[in-house]
């Protein structure tokens, strides 16, 4: 009984990061009053997202829209928006792997996908890039069970393994794999590969950059002169890779890599762009790995040339997350394992809209 606007709403933890999920049809139709919705619920515009949901920082800005499929043989459509923290923007332009991990368990629970058996794959779209992932959730006696053995670093506890298999993520973006053309380019003196592979990314060397890659999250978040280094590479990057000026959008990400400390293949620091991430993101690892297996790239040049199948270990600040690359009908595929958790549902309150228009 208040002059907010209602809307139904699930917050869940996908791998390592954190959101609401909402139906699409619980949202307006027109991109414009969605993101203003989505603005006033997670209460951008603040360093503390302090009138939203949002937690202040880049993995707890993020937003999964989920609804009944557009396209053949997929079962759920999913759009993600990164909601920015500081500033009242909502880019629907990358996919995000780690919230991924959740929507077949919204999915299943909305009934827009039907149990099958102990392990139901769901077949989801991702609307941002236009790529098809399946998601096998566990589901025994006929629920989604989140609770199991499966741990992944960067999350406390244990849980039911969800495994995400990417069929063709090379282009998700730009349309290839490489949208310069080229493995390595030289911008402002640095070797760094663009490349497009669920992420459209900039991986550079770390030593390139006068640091170890070493580093820790918050230690690399100090380093004004390396982030403005970064930026300045990534709107050069931006351009050359088609995508346009890219300071209101949070891709390309840069990534800087090094040799492993352990057992690992590469060490990663990935950026979110203007923050260090304090694991990696699932696209992120995607991208990176594919990266080792194609000749003549940044990754490539510092672990040797990778040949699928193999599984990967990419370290980063909260210990490591291995990426399973196969070959599967002439494509190669990324498997990543992953946990999901569902953490409170009901109703969130919005700012209301003007001239509202629901999805149909």
């Amino acid at each position: 009984m208040n002059d907010l606007l209602s809307i139904p709403c699930v917050l869940m933890r996908g791998g390592t990061s954190k959101g609401p999920f909402f139906l699409a049809s619980d949202l307006p139709s027109d991109p414009s009053s969605r993101d203003q919705i989505l603005l006033s619920v997670m209460g951008s515009g603040h360093p503390l997202q302090i009138d939203g949901i949002g937690g202040g920082n880049p993995i707890t800005s993020k937003v999964a829209i989920v609804g009944k499929s557009t396209v053949p043989d997929a079962d759920v459509d999913y759009l993600f928006a990164q909601v920015r923290v500081d500033q009242q923007i909502v880019d629907t332009s990358p996919n995000c792997g780690n919230m991924l991990a959740a929507v077949g368990p919204f999915a299943i629970e909305a009934g827009l996908a039907a149990v099958c058996g102990e392990t139901t794959i769901v077949r989801i779209n991702n609307v941002n890039t236009g790529k098809m992932i399946e998601a096998e959730v566990p589901t025994p006696e006929g629920r989604v069970a989140y609770m199991g053995d499966a741990a992944i670093d960067g999350v406390p506890g244990r849980a039911a393994p969800i495994a995400l298999t990417f069929m063709d993520a090379a282009g998700a973006r730009t349309g290839r794999l490489f949208p310069t053309g080229n493995a390595i380019d030289t911008i402002d003196g640095v070797d760094v590969t663009c490349i497009d592979c669920a992420m459209p990314m900039i991986l550079m060397e770390a030593q390139s950059l006068g640091v170890s890659g070493y580093e820790t999250s918050a230690e690399l978040n100090r380093n004004s002169a390396l982030l403005q280094q970064m930026e300045a590479v990534r709107l050069s990057a931006g351009e050359r890779m088609g995508m346009g000026d890219v300071r209101d959008q949070v891709t390309p990400k840069p990534v800087l890599i090094s040799k492993p400390k352990k057992d690992g293949a590469l060490n990663v620091r990935y950026f979110m762009p203007h923050e260090c991430h304090p694991s990696l993101a699932t696209t992120g690892a995607v991208g990176i790995a594919t990266a080792c297996i194609n000749e003549g790239t940044v990754a490539s040049r510092l672990v040797g040339l990778q040949e699928p199948p193999i599984i990967l270990s990419l370290e980063h600040p909260s210990g490591r997350l291995d990426v399973k690359l196969q070959h599967r009908d002439g494509k190669v595929v990324a498997g990543i394992l992953r946990t999901a958790r569902r953490l409170f549902e009901g109703r969130v309150f919005a700012r209301p809209v003007k001239n509202l228009i629901c999805a149909a």
